[in-house]
């Protein structure tokens, strides 16, 4: 019996170890097959395509899938295979979207792979987490103030992760619509500035042909004058012999 029992115990326990082992990659092929089924063209097309996409695109993590903490190796082959997947070539039935997807991808790659713009996104999300844990500690504040301290909803991992995702978002938003607002007024300064040199530039043509003008009548004008005088003097000249009467011829007497 002894025998039998001492035997048991190994074998339950490989069965007990077989078993988690199976749910471990149970799980993990339930997660590759979830991360995949959103990878197809079709439907990262529409992803990258869907209604208020152009905000959720600012985001370059938001747009190749990845976490803020995931390595710019990384980052570069889920690139690679985001912009296989959506390529023009891969996706002729539906071109004209797919190279409108290829080019969000490309983007958001370039704006992790150089480090200037990378260290910006990460700017957000750190403000984002900042604000997050401002937002909580306010909630928490006003809880106890109302005497109803306890749990609150971001407590959980993934209700705070998706509180910082919101909030991601919103800080890309509020971005991109400072850059628009400073891109607009730079653009209607800009105009300004050149209808002020356009009303400069005519003011100055109009003035350069003026004189222009007044130096070529400037002959004219002196010639003018000088017929006018000349005018002015035979007249009086003529007035003069007009009116002087010689005296009558008397003939002799013999």
């Amino acid at each position: 019996m002894a025998t039998v029992k001492t035997n048991t115990v190994p074998n339950g326990s490989v069965s007990v170890e077989k078993e988690v082992a199976f749910n471990e990659f149970y799980t993990e092929v339930k997660e590759i097959e979830k991360r995949d089924s959103v990878l197809t063209p079709k439907q990262q097309i529409e992803r990258l395509l869907r209604p208020g996409s152009t905000y959720f695109n600012l985001n370059p993590f938001e747009v190749l899938q990845i976490e803020p903490e995931t390595s710019l190796e990384d980052a570069k082959k889920k690139y690679k295979r985001l912009s296989i997947l959506v390529h023009p070539d891969k996706n002729q039935d539906d071109a004209e979207r797919a190279q409108q997807a290829f080019e969000i991808i490309n983007k958001a790659w370039k704006t992790l792979e150089n480090e200037e713009t990378r260290r910006k996104c990460m700017d957000v999300i750190d403000e984002a987490k900042a604000r997050t844990d401002h937002m909580i500690s306010e909630k928490r504040k006003r809880l106890k103030k109302e005497g109803k301290e306890g749990h609150i909803e971001e407590d959980e991992p993934t209700a705070y992760k998706h509180a910082v995702y919101v909030m991601t978002m919103k800080l890309f938003a509020d971005m991109e619509r400072r850059r628009r607002e400073l891109e607009l007024r730079d653009t209607e300064e800009r105009k300004r500035k050149r209808e002020q040199e356009i009303e400069e530039e005519e003011k100055a043509s109009l003035e350069k042909e003026w004189q222009k003008n007044f130096e070529e009548s400037r002959q004219n004008r002196v010639d003018s004058w000088k017929a006018f005088q000349s005018g002015s003097g035979s007249k009086v000249k003529s007035k003069k012999l007009k009116g002087f009467k010689p005296p009558k011829h008397k003939a002799e007497s013999r």
